[in-house]
């Protein structure tokens, strides 16, 4: 404690004379250090950053219908002339209707005022041209009895059944450009519109979708001639099923195909399948090819069949009551 109290007066007493203090030290100024260059970001990082605009780098042409999933859907448009022909059934089968409600007003309502008969036969026509139409369309989600027998169906821009807002709106248009210009406006705007849009259509955001698909039906070949006696030894047993699936497209789709394309692919394939069929034939690839898909074929389908026959025999037993078991 004594000690301490002198050192600090010592301290005190040198501070207090007027001997000059010794200058501090000036703080050391260290240069600055230049600025580290920015760092380029890598590609993968400015990816995750900024994704690509999916809907700008597709390559999806503008009147296709993309899904949620981000999938083109392959729908057709339906033409001109098809629209045009299910216009005038329609056409014809709400004016024979009208025909016949004022038929009625006359006949019944003969003895009564004019204005009322007036009144009654506009009534009649509102009903027959835009309420008729338009819970038809709503009802039967789009079809019509002209598209019914052209297979066309009414549905919105994105793919979806049409509301009843939508059928109104069309069936109040209708009224001026098919049945009050004898669908002059109508054909006038179809023609200039991709996906042959009336006016109606343009207003409500719908367009008419031809959903009848012609049935196609693809020609089956057996082996061919000159591989008969190689397809009574060979086995194909070992082929993988989507090799099998990508020879058979190939013999679908190899009419279509250019001739230096077509023989490429051939000798390709047969490359691939010769591994797995066991003994190989000599000759032209293609017809390799078209011998071993119908090898396969039929021998899957003697595969089902003798499935299918095992099937029936064990279906009593599978479909039985135990023994004894009351029938209830």
């Amino acid at each position: 404690m004594i000690a301490m109290a002198g050192r600090r007066v010592a301290s005190g007493t040198a501070a207090d004379d007027g001997s000059p203090r010794p200058a501090a030290p000036a703080p050391e100024v260290r240069p600055a250090r230049p600025a580290a260059p920015a760092r380029a970001e890598s590609p993968r990082r400015a990816d995750r950053a900024a994704p690509p605009d999916l809907a700008a780098s597709a390559s999806v042409a503008p009147d296709e219908l993309i899904t949620g999933e981000a999938v083109a859907l392959d729908v057709r448009p339906a033409s001109f002339m098809l629209r045009a022909a299910g216009t005038l059934i329609d056409w014809l089968a709400y004016g024979l209707l009208f025909l016949g409600i004022v038929l009625g007003i006359v006949t019944l309502a003969g003895g009564l005022d004019s204005a009322l008969q007036t009144a009654l036969v506009t009534a009649s026509l509102v009903f027959a041209l835009v309420i008729v139409p338009m819970v038809v369309e709503v009802s039967t989600r789009g079809r019509s009895l002209g598209r019914w027998a052209l297979g066309l169906r009414i549905v919105r821009d994105d793919g979806g059944a049409i509301r009843l807002r939508h059928a109104f709106i069309r069936s109040l248009t209708g009224v001026v450009e098919i049945f009050m210009t004898f669908g002059g406006i109508a054909a006038l705007v179809s023609l200039l519109n991709a996906r042959a849009k009336r006016l109606g259509d343009l207003l409500a955001g719908t367009y008419s979708q031809h959903e009848r698909v012609p049935n196609v039906i693809e020609p089956v070949f057996g082996i061919p001639e000159s591989l008969s006696g190689w397809a009574s030894v060979a086995d194909v047993a070992r082929l993988p099923d989507r090799l099998s699936r990508r020879i058979a497209a190939f013999l679908r789709q190899a009419p279509q195909l250019t001739p230096a394309s077509r023989g490429a692919l051939a000798s390709e394939l047969a490359n691939e399948a010769a591994p797995f069929v066991s003994p190989l034939p000599s000759g032209d690839p293609e017809l390799f090819l078209a011998g071993v898909a119908a090898m396969r074929r039929d021998r899957d389908f003697q595969r089902l069949m003798g499935e299918r026959e095992r099937m029936l025999r064990l279906h009593p037993t599978l479909s039985g009551l135990p023994h004894g078991f009351p029938d209830r």
